[in-house]
């Protein structure tokens, strides 16, 4: 049955709110202005040994008002649920567009040039002033996520008695210690009006269950541990009883694979083919890829906090990324993709677009302001902020490798390798400032000889420059071998903020790619 929005939610003043702020803000003068109310509801469940050891169910409640005024932002955020309060809001954020006017006035003509050119002469010369890329009206719209159920509406003891029966089915198996599991669930309401004319109404569930198991050898005092592969989806209760992930054949086999690893021989370091599972590639993906396509950051604007990017604009349509392999889309429309809406914190459509095409970099990630800024017709909806208390700021849309339409199963890739590595599942990764030099490692790695595997190894850890790593691209998997991966904890910007992500791929076949023993980079 099709979802409507929650009542609880419609029920809110959300158009007078609206109405107040936005008639406060012209009546002073804005240029341009949004006003955004959100509901965000988050649960966390966690389990130690089949045990609770924690949960949680809050929240998150206000709006904000930004404000364009005399060329500069200005934002506030409330909790008062009435008009005054709401024009209150909107005057507070007027203020602070008039003092961000005189701060950078006092900072002189440098500052005020906004870097207003540059060599392909794409700069468009704004004087410093913030202007915003044209989007369409978009009145009175609706979307609401796709899921089947609201994990909101299964009752807490139902959802830990699942997590508990998981749990103590791994506890049984030999060689199994402890193990930890978890849920992460959130049911996200928003309303957004602006002063074009732009009104949309958005919900989204979205969902994390995982469960990590844990081997001890009390001989050795060696331990290790093995998570489960399903990534976070955009999907309800429904993702944990069946529907998109086969939750009793992973569990079934996670003590297999943890006995397997605890006994595998370590990695003797140098070059090995990689056969890259897509449950280990869509961190790469995110790290190397994701960051470094955020414009903002290819400008500088992240300089201070999380660092810059190599792909850096004037390399627009030059840069070679990767092998001709590589097609690299930003969509924010993938069904059950994290970063999947209807429109964006700046009233901007979801849209899909090539910013990597057979190797070359061809597109960015772009807010409205980055987007007019640098000379491009409109924002591709990249705004985002991670609570009502919060401005927007440009967020990663679901980045994500597309696979080879008659490309290779998994078996068929491995079965190319002579000598080589298969990689499964994410864990630790470091990567530098410019999103070049980094390295990963993953939950299993198996010896590939003579295209069959041979085992697993420890201690693994695969390390390249993001050029590199993907010009050794020699073939991509098909679509029988993609699946959508991700994360609920991307950070970014000061203050900080956490956002959902997801990111696509196939398998796909790496040649020559350097292998570290971590062990022995450790010193130990």
């Amino acid at each position: 049955m099709p979802h409507t929005i929650d009542e609880a939610f419609t029920a809110l003043p959300l158009r007078a709110l609206a109405d107040a702020a936005l008639a406060r803000a012209r009546a002073l003068g804005a240029e341009h202005a949004d006003f955004r109310l959100e509901r965000v509801r988050g649960a966390s469940l966690r389990l130690r040994d089949a045990r609770p050891a924690g949960a949680s169910d809050t929240i998150d409640l206000g709006y904000a008002v930004r404000v364009v005024h005399g060329g500069s932002w200005g934002f506030a955020s409330g909790v008062d649920l009435t008009m005054d309060a709401a024009a209150k809001v909107a005057s507070q954020a007027v203020e602070m567009a008039k003092l961000s006017a005189r701060v950078i006035e006092a900072a002189g003509p440098d500052a005020r040039a906004a870097r207003s050119a540059s060599s392909d002469g794409r700069w468009r010369e704004t004087g410093g002033r913030v202007e915003l890329a044209d989007e369409p009206v978009h009145a009175d719209r609706t979307w609401i996520s796709s899921y089947e159920i609201d994990p909101f509406s299964v009752p807490q003891e139902d959802r830990a008695g699942l997590l508990a029966e998981w749990s103590a089915g791994l506890l049984a198996a030999d060689g199994v210690s402890h193990v930890d599991a978890s849920l992460l669930a959130f049911h996200e309401n928003k309303f957004y009006a602006d002063t074009a004319g732009t009104v949309t109404t958005q919900q989204r569930v979205r969902v994390h269950p995982q469960l990590t198991a844990v081997a001890v050898d009390e001989a050795s005092g060696e331990f290790d541990s093995m998570r489960t592969l399903a990534p976070p989806v955009g999907r309800g209760w429904e993702y944990l009883t069946g529907t998109g992930w086969d939750w009793a054949g992973e569990l079934a086999e996670i003590p297999e694979h943890l006995a397997e690893k605890m006994r595998a021989p370590s990695v003797r370091a140098g070059s090995y083919d990689l056969v890259v599972d897509p449950s280990n590639l869509w961190l790469t993906i995110h790290e190397s890829i994701g960051h470094a396509t955020e414009l903002d950051r290819a400008l500088g604007y992240e300089a201070a906090y999380a660092g810059t990017s190599f792909a850096t604009f004037d390399q627009l349509g030059k840069l070679r990324y990767g092998s001709e392999l590589m097609n690299v889309t930003g969509d924010r429309t993938a069904e059950h993709g994290l970063a999947t809406i209807g429109y964006d914190d700046e009233g901007v459509a979801a849209q899909s677009w090539d910013l990597i095409k057979d190797g070359t970099l061809v597109g960015y990630q772009l807010d409205r302001r980055i987007a007019r800024l640098t000379g491009f017709e409109r924002s591709n909806g990249c705004a985002f902020a991670d609570s009502p208390s919060h401005v927007p700021v440009q967020r990663m849309a679901n980045v994500s490798l597309q696979p080879d339409p008659g490309g290779l199963s998994t078996e068929d890739l491995i079965s190319g390798v002579d000598r080589g590595i298969y990689v499964v599942g994410d864990r630790s990764w470091s990567i530098d400032m410019q999103r070049y030099n980094f390295q990963f490692t993953g939950q299993r790695f198996y010896r590939i000889e003579n295209g069959r595997l041979a085992g697993q190894l420890r201690d693994v850890a695969y390390q390249a420059t993001t050029t590199d790593f993907w010009g050794s691209m020699t073939a991509v998997g098909g679509p029988q071998t993609y699946v959508l991966g991700g994360a609920f904890n991307c950070g970014k910007a000061q203050p900080g903020q956490v956002a959902s992500v997801s990111h696509g791929c196939p398998s796909a076949l790496f040649k020559g790619v350097n292998i570290l023993n971590t062990t022995e980079e450790a010193g130990r």
